[in-house]
């Protein structure tokens, strides 16, 4: 028997991040991961989390600067928690013993409009 996909009427309304990642150390897309999910985990806890719908859809290497190294990324997270994920990623400073610094650089609807801040 084959599954139905949900009309788009009840599917979950989703909102992408275009983040900035500035590390001491190079990070991989599972480090990314990683960070993301602690931040949120320890600002929100786990019950508010849960609710976020977080995905890390795209990771982007950019050059490299005398000082650190430099990522973006597109981040999914559900409608209406936006500022929730923004505010715990803004907390998060420290990973595996080195300094990171992640900010938000854009919010849209779809994928292909948050590109547009790469």
């Amino acid at each position: 028997m084959k599954l139905k996909v949900l009309p788009p009427t009840l599917r979950k309304n989703n909102r992408y991040l275009t983040i900035e990642i500035k590390s001491e150390s190079p990070i991989v897309k599972d480090d990314l991961v990683t960070i993301v999910w602690d931040a949120c985990v320890r600002f929100q806890g786990e019950c508010n989390t849960s609710n976020f719908n977080l995905w890390v859809m795209k990771f982007y290497e950019m050059e490299k600067s005398e000082d650190y190294y430099s990522y973006k990324s597109i981040v999914r997270c559900q409608r209406g928690y936006v500022d929730d994920v923004r505010s715990a990623l803004a907390l998060a400073n420290k990973y595996n013993n080195c300094r990171i610094a992640i900010t938000t650089i854009g919010l849209s609807g779809t994928i292909k409009a948050s590109q547009k801040y790469i």
